[in-house]
């Protein structure tokens, strides 16, 4: 059973910064891509960044130079660190893994099977 708990969020003023972790068991953490994506009250969930289990990384053009993504496969957890936050960077946040082994950072909700429960995170002006 593939679980996801994500953590970190919070309330940040504007140009602050904040890491979100997700721990994931239940699978072997590193044959697996990891994707974050957020989503606003009245939004639909959108993409912010993925993680393929080579490391290669993708990200949204909103976040890029803002956000990195990061993973540690001896800890099971995938990090989020998000630098010079914008109040439209408030969103609960969402980390998942992907449905097929050997994936890579994929920005499409399709491509992951698993998903966590969300963290908010609120960036004050």
């Amino acid at each position: 059973q593939v679980q996801l708990v994500e953590s970190g969020g919070g309330l940040v003023q504007a140009g602050g910064s904040l890491r979100l972790s997700c721990a994931a068991s239940g699978r072997t953490f590193g044959r697996y891509a990891m994707g974050w994506f957020r989503q606003a009250p009245g939004k639909e969930r959108e993409f912010v960044g993925g993680l393929g289990w080579s490391s290669s990384t993708n990200y949204a053009d909103s976040v890029k130079g803002r956000f990195t993504i990061s993973r540690d496969n001896a800890k099971n957890t995938v990090y989020l660190q998000m630098n010079s936050l914008k109040p439209e960077d408030s969103a609960v946040y969402y980390c998942a893994q992907g449905t097929m082994s050997w994936g890579n950072a994929a920005d499409s909700k399709d491509y992951y099977a698993y998903w966590g429960q969300g963290t908010q995170v609120t960036v004050s002006s």
